[in-house]
């Protein structure tokens, strides 16, 4: 999975460039996962300080050496500003699969950007890296969410209780699968 690549490439969208993240973006993904809106259903806490995005991006660069995580900045297209990130993680070349994740700020919900990017990523998926198949877990009470992973074709599989434990709350999550032989490359027009 992209064996001498040095960073993840750019992929385009009529509105979105999703790229590499650099040090530069630190600011920026501070920004994102300090929002409790944003990070209502993720599986952490809000950030707190921006030396926890520091982190993320270190851990972003060091797992992509290692080929088990590919995280995209979700930038806009017109001032290349990262409005949020969209993830292949735990991937498995043996079984040809990955999980799905994806971060939009708040600002940019509702507009369409998050399957925008979604879609992408998922084409990358099942192309470029010939996966077989991609999955992903999402609260129950999270409808936006919920819409764009069945917008794309994504079937629920299951129901996990109690899975997360944030903030002082228990989270359920409903689990998604998508194969490779249910997905359709984006049409356009």
């Amino acid at each position: 999975m992209l064996v001498d690549a040095k960073t993840l490439p750019t992929l385009e969208t009529p509105r979105l460039r999703l790229r590499w993240l650099t040090e530069a973006d630190v600011p920026a993904l501070y920004e994102l996962f300090s929002n409790r809106e944003v990070t209502r259903y993720w599986s952490w806490s809000a950030y707190t300080e921006l030396a926890q995005a520091e982190t993320l991006l270190r851990n972003v660069h060091k797992f992509f050496a290692e080929r088990s995580l590919f995280q995209w900045g979700i930038a806009r297209r017109e001032d290349d500003k990262v409005v949020g990130t969209c993830t292949l993680a735990e991937l498995s070349g043996q079984h040809r699969r990955a999980s799905l994740g994806y971060a939009l700020d708040r600002a940019h919900w509702g507009q369409g950007h998050g399957r925008e990017a979604v879609s992408r990523v998922m084409e990358f998926g099942f192309t470029t890296l010939e996966l077989h198949r991609l999955e992903a877990d999402v609260d129950p009470r999270n409808a936006g969410s919920i819409k764009v992973l069945e917008g794309l074709g994504f079937q629920r599989e299951g129901y996990q209780r109690e899975r997360y434990f944030l903030d002082g709350e228990v989270q359920d999550a409903v689990l998604y699968g998508l194969l490779r032989r249910e997905w359709h490359l984006p049409r356009a027009g």
